[in-house]
């Protein structure tokens, strides 16, 4: 029965002819065979054949085996290389081991047993195949979110150039603890992600954890994974997020909302830096850094109430405290022009630009969702926007607000009849989009006597309403 060939090549380095062809009979009714018999023909078979497997040959007249695998791992990293020796002690298979060998054979050694060594080759080149797709997946996938969060913190204010400077110098330190505290909607994950991005950490996975999610049942499972047949539901073998984040980041949203009994057994782990997973008694070890965020104040998380302490201390070797958007008003222009060249790509609508008014307006709008809110109403602009520019009436729930906050104003700082009939009938225009008919009924009043009071009033219409 013919044995089925598969599609791998290997090259053969060896002085000792007798052990080059019979090295050869054996591997080649499966595998293709290239033979050298000098390191020097060996490198010029490399620069025209494509080779997955090396064979070589610890002791050589031109250079060692050692110095053969250092060439090859510098210049062709994909090819995996088995070390053979007639005289290998201890020192001589650790020493190869640790420049990169796949395997070590000691001299004679069965067809058997270098079928062996071969498939172990060939499995660990698969799982370094597979390894480098998966990190060039999470590259690109990387790639996806830094564009959807923004790959920068965006603002020109004070308060933002500050946050800026925090996050450099604390991403230059190997592990270092960061506690992000804001208000919701400010942007702590795109700080733990920025400080993830510039840290040293950026070629492994930043995992973000929703705390206020995990279920108490399920805290050990999730966070240190566990073995299949462990409990009822494990079907099979999972990593936790201290083991999948492993060499990364792993961030921590709404630390303050654990359970107290929680907090205990993360700290445990956060102390120890080791974790077992359910099902097994072998302690792992893991490297992270662990970046929490809360909207909790400083004040609230310090008192121990809705934190432990300890933990809190644990966490909070960096703290980072973001300004909600009404304090840095200087930069709402900055984000409003970027969601709008971000939202307007995303939802494929072709829209000239903003229209001047609407900045006047937003930054009238005190923003209680902060930079949350402010996205959603730029897409929800967006998406409604059927003129050249966004327009005023496109924001009807900034506008109702903003009309609101005048009224306030108004009643407590105006006392002028003419004044409050003015902004009277401001405020009922805007309300139905300027429509005058449908003001004048809101108005209980003619639409006559409304045009007669715009004018009077001298009241201006957006642009495109005119």
């Amino acid at each position: 029965m013919k044995t089925e060939k598969i599609q791998t090549n290997v090259l053969v380095i060896d002085d000792d002819p007798v052990f080059r062809n019979l090295l050869r009979n054996i591997l080649k009714e499966r595998l293709t065979v290239f033979a050298a018999e000098s390191p020097s023909l060996a490198f010029k078979i490399l620069k025209n054949e494509h080779i997955d497997i090396i064979i070589c040959d610890f002791v050589m007249p031109e250079m060692n085996g050692l110095k053969v695998l250092e060439i090859v791992s510098e210049e062709y990293p994909g090819i995996v290389v088995i070390m053979v020796s007639s005289a290998a002690d201890m020192d001589t298979v650790i020493a190869a081991l640790r420049n990169g060998a796949a395997d070590f054979l000691k001299k004679p050694f069965t067809p058997a047993e270098i079928w062996v060594a071969i498939e172990r080759t060939l499995k660990l080149s698969e799982l370094n195949t597979n390894l480098n797709q998966i990190k060039t997946k999470n590259s690109l996938l990387t790639e996806v979110v830094n564009n959807e969060f923004g790959n920068n913190i965006i603002g020109t204010s004070p308060e933002i150039k500050n946050i800026q400077q925090q996050i450099k110098m604390v991403s230059q330190t190997p592990d270092t603890s960061v506690m992000v505290i804001g208000e919701s909607g400010t942007g702590k994950e795109l700080v733990a992600r920025a400080i993830h991005n510039l840290s040293n950490r950026r070629d492994d996975l930043f995992c973000a954890v929703n705390m206020s999610a995990v279920p108490e049942s399920l805290f050990e499972s999730e966070f240190f994974g566990h073995k299949k047949g462990s409990f009822t539901g494990a079907l099979s073998d999972k990593a936790g997020w201290f083991e999948t984040a492993n060499g990364g980041t792993l961030f921590f949203d709404e630390i303050g909302e654990m359970s107290m009994s929680l907090q205990v057994k993360l700290l445990r782990v956060l102390e120890d830096r080791r974790f077992t997973r359910v099902g097994t008694q072998q302690e792992q070890k893991f490297d992270v850094r662990i970046v929490a965020a809360t909207n909790k104040s400083n004040e609230e998380l310090s008192n121990g109430k809705s934190i432990r302490l300890d933990l809190y201390h644990r966490l909070s070797t960096f703290i980072i405290e973001l300004p909600p958007l009404r304090n840095r008003k200087s930069d709402i222009p900055l984000l409003v022009n970027h969601y709008f060249n971000l939202l307007s790509k995303k939802l494929g609508k072709h829209i000239s630009g903003i229209h001047k008014d609407v900045y006047e307006l937003l930054l009238s709008y005190p923003f209680p969702g902060n930079i949350r809110e402010l996205k959603n109403i730029m897409e929800r602009a967006i998406i409604i926007c059927d003129t050249e520019q966004i327009m005023p009436q496109h924001f009807l729930s900034v506008s109702t607000t903003a009309v609101n906050l005048n009224d306030q104003k108004a009643d407590n700082d105006i006392f002028d009849l003419q004044e409050l009939e003015k902004q009277t009938i401001i405020k009922a225009l805007k309300k139905v989009n300027f429509n005058k008919a449908e003001a004048a009924r809101l108005l209980n009043i003619e639409w006559n006597a409304l045009y007669r009071r715009i004018q009077k009033f001298d009241i201006d219409f957006p642009a495109t309403l005119s």
